[in-house]
């Protein structure tokens, strides 16, 4: 609490609108898979493209927006999508209460919201380096995930006990309601943010510029590469993971919600010691190993046994939490210092892009293959593929990666004027 950070009123403004839309987006996450499998009597393959289909917008729009975003203001762009992600989400309510509900309507709002997603996702990305100075950004990250973390470990116990007493389909109104919220926030951020420099290029140069950029890097082409491997078969995993514990384990939305809060915990621990470790053994080292070690703790989930599944998951998720907000957290801080402002916007959507571009079509082959190989198998060999995709980033120069310094001066308050 005596970070200069908490007297930024533009960072704590955009800190609550971050925490208060993460903890809505935890109720989300549960209570529209719950949709499909209680309420629409749904299957692996159907749940797990609804997963599939809320990540396409990264792979259709995020080039396209990445060059649209550094030709215009963020913080207005972050409104809007957060409004129109508000709005999406309140259907599925309505047409539970009207009788209407379909899958259909489920995937067509999966899509919308990841579209507005990958706006909102760019934009904070993009905005978030000139609202804090880069020697504050590695704190400044670790806050905003840290207050992730907090929303990932209450979460999912709130979103289990709303489920459990208004019902799946009905307690998706809490997100639209949190994402109302975060809007009001970021309208209430103040300074002005300048408006970047009119493009003397076409946008097909500029996003060459970027690709370029980001594969010429060598560190940043190989976090970029590795992220892409590893999503692949996280998604998988993630994908049918909710159908696992409701099929396989047979426990209730409530279980699952403090199940998953209790493994998530280890993200507090994380975000609570993260920047010290970090000065101590470095970021690139913090990034390098925090991965293979996240992804062989998965495999627990499966290899649990079922009498004591529960307790199994909760402590090998707590592990496995702790370390995957290293991963998380460190690679973004190193992507955002080492990057040009006016690359910003391009860099991140590029990196989404490959990031969240795996995630379609590793959601969707779990659910296919999950039907002739089970639950079980499936989730078995996706923990064992994104283990394997990461032991090259061991090895690699990304080890001795630090921060570069920056000498920019961080805004009264309001937003930086864009580094030249």
């Amino acid at each position: 609490m005596r970070s200069p950070l908490w007297r930024d009123r533009g960072f704590v403004d955009l800190w609550a609108a971050n925490g208060i839309s993460q903890l809505g987006e935890q109720v989300s996450i549960l209570a529209i898979p719950l949709t499909a499998l209680f309420v629409l009597k749904r299957g692996a393959l159907e749940v797990a493209l609804l997963r599939a289909f809320s990540a396409v917008p990264f792979l259709l729009f995020s080039l396209p927006a990445g060059v649209w975003i550094d030709r215009m203001r963020r913080r207005p762009l972050m409104i809007a999508a957060d409004v129109g992600r508000a709005l999406s989400l309140a259907t599925i309510p309505i047409a539970y209460w009207l009788g209407d509900l379909t899958l259909v309507q489920l995937y067509v709002v999966a899509v919308i919201h990841g579209t507005l997603t990958v706006v909102f996702d760019v934009s904070y990305l993009s905005f978030l380096p000139g609202l804090v100075s880069r020697e504050r950004l590695n704190e400044a990250n670790a806050k905003l995930l840290g207050t992730q973390a907090v929303a990932q470990v209450i979460g999912p116990t709130l979103a289990g006990a709303l489920i459990g007493a208004v019902g799946a389909a009905v307690a998706v109104v809490a997100n639209s309601v949190t994402y109302a919220a975060s809007g009001a926030f970021v309208l209430h951020i103040r300074g002005r943010e300048e408006m970047p420099e009119p493009a003397r290029t076409r946008k097909r140069d500029e996003l060459l510029e970027g690709i370029r950029y980001v594969f010429g890097q060598p560190n940043l082409r190989t976090l970029t590469v590795w992220t892409s491997l590893w999503n692949l078969f996280t998604s998988g995993f993630f994908a049918i993971e909710v159908v696992y514990f409701v099929r396989t384990l047979h426990w209730s939305a409530t279980k699952i919600g403090i199940v998953l809060a209790l493994a998530s915990s280890g993200l507090l621990l994380g975000a609570a010691v993260n920047e010290r470790l970090a000065r101590r053994f470095g970021l690139g080292r913090m990034i390098a190993y925090s991965g293979v070690v996240y992804s062989a703790l998965t495999a627990a989930v499966p290899g649990a046994p079922r009498a004591h599944a529960a307790l199994v998951i909760v402590v090998t998720g707590f592990v496995a939490s702790t370390v995957g907000f290293f991963a998380n957290v460190n690679q973004l801080t190193y992507r955002q210092a080492i990057t040009p402002t006016r690359l910003l916007g391009r860099m991140n959507s590029i990196v989404r892009l490959m990031y969240w571009g795996t995630i379609p079509a590793g959601s969707a082959l779990a659910g296919v293959v999950a039907g002739p190989l089970g639950l079980r198998t499936t989730l078995i060999a996706t923990a064992i593929g994104a283990t394997v995709a990461c032991i090259p980033i061991m090895v690699s120069p990304i080890r001795g990666a630090t921060v570069p310094s920056d000498a920019r001066v961080p805004g009264d308050g309001g937003v930086a004027a864009p580094a030249s």
